[in-house]
């Protein structure tokens, strides 16, 4: 019997308020694709309690609709590695996928997680933009906004407001200047930003189930786009692994996109696109999880350094929308 333990638990989840009915998942392996903020702040803070302090979570900030944005943190290493998801509200599977690698990487204390902590420091911005999220729209909630990017009226495209030569202070979309201020402090070597896109197929005909790209800034260091190549080449073999079908996305290269601006202040920077596919949500959840694996995995051994940064011109262009589908909003992510 274990009795005691979870006696434990419950009594750490009432110390901080989060003792709840007992998640669907005990019964059920489906995640939850779209976790209401609340849900996820309960989520978030109960792996913190069952990794023993592991895992730290903290706010980073509030929204204009005071919601917390949450990030979370695992390992100690020298190796700093920083994960963003659903900067656009209404582009939530990366979310439910940071919830999962938390769980794999900082709730257990088994040999390879001992050491693979030991390694690397993974911070995780989880759901940059909960307003967003709860009204299911691309932007961030702001009324007043007025911007060059987003909708007037209703608020702030998140992913056009990292260019690194706009303060946080002064960054008009709230959000963004949250995951600024997280990535001063922090100072990653790599930095990956997960969204999702529409439905496409390649040249074959086959769907795409996500796509990749790196920084196309030109004022980005040519080394900094060769790393951000080489861990574009290891998200399409983790993803294929598992049976995806990962293309190049067509990005643009203003230097606001997250993609872009964390490229030029040095990061090898990775943007990562999910399909929009229904009936194929836990499997997206599951290739998401598969790539955060893989280059937290790579980074630590050693062996991302190795990949050829060529073989990501090889990675094939993603093609049409499949008939009887919306593109996206834009193609400039």
């Amino acid at each position: 019997m274990r009795i005691k333990p979870r006696i434990a638990l419950m009594s750490a989840l009432v110390t901080v308020g989060l003792l709840v009915a007992p998640a669907a998942r005990a019964s059920s392996p489906t995640i939850d694709p779209r976790p209401s903020t609340a849900k996820l702040t309960v989520e978030l803070h109960k792996l913190a309690v069952l990794s023993h302090g592991r895992i730290r979570v903290t706010p980073i900030g509030r929204t204009n609709e005071n919601r917390p944005v949450w990030a979370a943190r695992v390992g100690h290493g020298k190796l700093k590695i920083q994960y963003v998801t659903q900067q656009h509200g209404d582009e939530p599977l990366g979310t439910p996928a940071a919830l999962e690698f938390l769980r794999t990487v900082g709730v257990g204390n088994s040999a390879w997680q001992r050491k693979l902590l030991s390694e690397v420091t993974v911070d995780i911005v989880v759901r940059a933009n909960p307003d967003g999220h709860e009204h299911n729209w691309r932007y961030n909630y702001d009324p007043t906004a007025t911007p060059e990017y987003g909708e007037a009226g209703k608020g702030y495209d998140i992913n056009r407001y990292h260019d690194p030569a706009v303060a946080p202070q002064d960054n008009p979309a709230t959000e963004a200047g949250l995951v600024q201020r997280r990535y001063a402090a922090f100072q990653p070597d790599i930095m990956v930003d997960y969204h999702m896109q529409g439905r496409y197929k390649d040249a074959a005909g086959k769907e795409i189930t996500a796509s990749t790209l790196w920084p196309t800034n030109s004022a980005v260091k040519p080394a900094d786009v060769n790393f951000a190549k080489q861990i574009a080449v290891l998200v399409q073999r983790s993803i294929n692994g598992t049976g995806g079908n990962v293309s190049q996305y067509p990005g643009g290269d203003y230097q606001g996109i997250a993609r872009n601006g964390y490229g030029l202040l040095g990061s090898g920077s990775v943007l990562i696109e999910l399909s929009d596919i229904p009936g194929r949500e836990q499997t997206q959840i599951s290739d998401a999880l598969a790539s955060m694996l893989a280059i937290v995995r790579s980074a630590a051994d050693g062996s991302l350094r190795k990949i050829d940064p060529a073989a990501a011109n090889t990675i094939p262009p993603r093609g049409p929308a499949l008939p009887g589908t919306l593109a996206d909003e834009d193609e400039a992510a």
